[in-house]
């Protein structure tokens, strides 16, 4: 059972937790909706899309920053202690300072969980409907690129025709056993390229030695033809980026499927391991406000508080954004580009904590 001043710390940081949230996720379907309105100005649609599309779009966002609105909500919580003099009364409870940053760590951890597991998986699908609503207002609508058991498949309405892809495995910039399906505007088939050897490194896609089929009488060619499509390696992997519209166990099927067809999955191994850290990474975060309060600004003003947290948010967003990319490029290993800024920020905290008790 917990005691009375373990439950008023809890109850306090979760009041200032939920109330930060919610000036957030205000300020974030107000910028929406602008940006929504914009997109929809010169576009035939309902009124209704811009509002919907940003209460679909919101919550994903949110999460995305909830990692500086548990440091934000540590600050608030200490500066009203130290304001209304209640850090001292937890203190002659039995309460140190020590056992104050443990009680919202663990607090803090439990709540990513429930983000994670419940909060994130809700979001995603919000986002994945959010996605799709608006492509069918893009002008890229007609296109359409997805991996399967199977391989790769593409879609693309080009020059009156319609190609459907199929590649059983996708390395670098190549295509390899390919089946491009070619229809004309009725999906009359006008003929079938195979091919073990494509560079899609343009749009202009060089076919190595394709085998064509029309009228079914096939041909061997041993030479090489050009394509036209709308895709090229850049702008394949531009659409399978936007993997926030999938939830824990789209993204581990994801993986397996990529895996399959030779797609790197990296990106996806990236967000994977940012997700299971979350918790703890909040956690940290919590810890790491705590010490910033406590040695460094103590009972200063509310507005000084402010700006110190979005400070350090800034440089902790810039941390994780560095080292992501260079896990992303290949300059580290996966792991090590998630693990790193969390061993920095636990390093700094650990110092701090080391004479916090003292306070």
């Amino acid at each position: 059972m917990f005691k009375i001043y373990q439950k008023y710390l809890i109850n306090n940081f979760l009041r200032k937790f939920l109330n930060i949230s919610v000036i957030f996720f205000s300020l974030i379907i107000i910028m929406g909706i602008l940006e929504e309105i914009s997109f929809f100005n010169n576009l035939e649609a309902s009124s209704f899309y811009p509002y919907l599309l940003t209460f679909l779009n919101a919550p994903i966002t949110l999460f995305e920053i909830f990692p500086f609105i548990f440091l934000i909500t540590t600050q608030f919580l200490f500066y009203g202690l130290f304001k209304n003099d209640e850090l001292n009364l937890l203190k002659k409870s039995g309460l140190s300072n020590l056992k104050i940053i443990k009680i919202l760590f663990i607090l803090s951890v439990l709540i990513g969980i429930f983000n994670v597991v419940i909060y994130y998986n809700i979001a995603s699908k919000f986002k994945f409907h959010y996605s799709n609503i608006k492509n069918n207002f893009s002008n890229d609508n007609k296109y359409l690129a997805m991996v399967t058991d199977s391989g790769l498949w593409i879609k693309d309405d080009i020059g009156g025709k319609t190609l459907i892809v199929k590649s059983s495995f996708l390395k670098e910039q190549y295509l390899s056993k390919t089946i491009i399906n070619e229809f004309d505007n009725n999906y009359n088939l006008i003929r079938v390229i195979q091919s073990d050897k494509i560079d899609i490194d343009s749009n202009d896609w060089i076919i190595h030695n394709p085998t064509i089929t029309i009228d079914n009488i096939s041909k061997k060619q041993n030479n090489v033809i050009i394509l036209s499509t709308n895709f090229d390696k850049e702008k394949i992997n531009n659409l399978f980026s936007n993997i926030s519209t999938l939830d824990l166990f789209k993204l581990f099927n994801l993986k397996k499927d990529f895996e399959k067809i030779g797609y790197s999955s990296d990106e996806i191994i990236i967000h994977l391991l940012k997700l299971l850290t979350t918790p703890l990474l909040y956690g940290i975060l919590t810890v790491l406000s705590g010490i910033i309060v406590f040695n460094f600004i103590g009972n200063k003003s509310l507005l000084f508080q402010v700006i110190i947290g979005i400070l350090v948010s800034v440089i902790i967003y810039y941390m994780n954004f560095i080292f992501s990319s260079l896990g992303n490029n290949g300059k580290i290993p996966l792991f090590l580009s998630i693990f790193y800024p969390l061993i920095i920020i636990s390093f700094i905290s650990i110092i701090g904590l080391i004479n916090i008790n003292e306070k």
